[in-house]
């Protein structure tokens, strides 16, 4: 059993220092060795309370339309302007997550969207630029390129110094425990599916893609708390699509993880937004944990309601590092809403955060327009925010 430990790179670094560092970190990773900095530098005067930002979003697709609208000539794409109205909300935290469901093979193989997703490079570009530092990649579209689709996916992910969690090149890989460290707090995670689209994993490949498995699922969270991890982080995919209410085998999955002690869960595939909630455990290392079913879609082309939104999840975890206690200590979310369309800039999607406030300030469209369809997708997924 190995580690794999990363911290996070700082953000005011020139472009060519990130992506030495990027390079360097993978080197470290794949020989076991922990690699430490930090993305927000700050003193190394060890305070009484040290508080973290994480921020949570849901599916990141890539269907055909969203690689069309990023064209700008044959041979050249550019997804950076979709994020443009969200990307300040996301920049600025210590950890940001996303479910990249989506495949990138590259060598290449004509790009494709659903059902067998494979997606430029130029997209996870965006979302390191954007802001986006960990990508939760175990899903029912992990394999829809097969093994190849699978390593490539996650080379790609590596080489903009992204951190991928849930799928894996190798056996040693997948029997390494992912440890993240924040500014000193210690961050254990896992990401598993509910399966693959009827694929089937080989004995000999199985590996490549972490399932939902109760029994190993327990061994891995034990594992992560016996290296005195200060938080446990799960991400889950499963759900029923286009249901806004959470089935019976999450609701079982998810109490059994939070019993095997987790202590946030967050989770996707429904394509719409789900309920989250707090979740009281007094075996968990936080006697007051998370559960978000599911965070909708964040950016996809499927436009209609209730899929065509997502939601930004804030969590701010304090730890008192004399008495050794960890809490949330705030919990924020920012609605989200796709659009697609004509712009002042042409052919654009874009994601908006919902709160009127801030929708009105964006001059690229007609917000008049499209208000309605915004408060209507605020109102639909703050309404599933259970936590005020």
């Amino acid at each position: 059993m190995g580690w794999i430990i990363f911290n996070i790179q700082p953000f005011f670094m020139k472009p060519y220092m990130n992506y030495l560092i990027s390079a360097i970190s993978i080197l470290l990773i794949l020989f076991g060795i922990e690699f430490n900095s930090s993305k927000n530098d700050s003193s190394n005067d060890i305070d009484s309370l040290t508080t973290i930002k994480l921020t949570f979003v849901g599916d990141l697709m890539c269907h055909t339309p969203q690689i069309e609208y990023a064209r700008i000539s044959d041979d050249s794409l550019d997804f950076n302007p979709a994020f443009r109205e969200v990307k300040p909300f996301l920049e600025n935290s210590d950890l940001t997550f996303g479910n990249f469901e989506t495949v990138v093979l590259g060598n290449g193989k004509k790009y494709s969207g659903y059902p067998n997703f494979n997606s430029p490079a130029e997209y996870l570009e965006a979302l390191k630029k954007t802001g986006f530092d960990v990508l939760f990649t175990s899903n029912n579209h992990s394999m829809d390129q097969g093994k190849d689709g699978v390593i490539s996916t996650l080379e790609k992910i590596k080489s903009f110094g992204i951190i991928p969690i849930g799928t894996n090149t190798s056996q040693r890989e997948r029997d390494s425990l992912r440890i993240i460290n924040v500014k000193g707090i210690r961050i254990g995670l896992n990401s598993y599916s509910y399966g693959l689209n009827g694929r089937k994993l080989s004995s000999s490949n199985d590996f490549l893609v972490n399932i939902i498995d109760t029994t190993r699922i327990r061994k891995e969270i034990s594992k992560l708390i016996s290296q005195k991890v200060d938080l446990v982080i799960i991400c889950f995919h499963f759900g029923e699509e286009y249901s806004r209410s959470p089935s019976e085998f999450q609701k079982e999955i998810v109490n059994k993880t939070f019993n095997y002690g987790a202590d946030i869960i967050i989770a996707s595939h429904p394509h719409v937004v789900q309920p989250v909630d707090f979740f009281y455990n007094p075996k968990a290392r936080i006697k007051k944990g998370l559960i978000a079913y599911s965070l909708g879609n964040f950016f996809s082309n499927q436009q209609w309601r209730y899929s065509d939104a997502g939601l930004i999840l804030n969590l701010e975890i304090t730890k008192n590092n004399y008495k050794d206690s960890l809490w949330i200590s705030k919990v924020s979310d920012i609605p989200t809403w796709v659009f697609k369309g004509d712009t002042k800039k042409g052919r654009e999607y874009l994601i908006i955060p919902t709160d009127t406030s801030l929708a009105r300030k964006i001059q690229d469209f007609d917000s008049e327009k499209h208000l309605q369809k915004i408060i209507e997708a605020y109102d639909d997924t703050h309404s599933l925010f259970r936590i005020q």
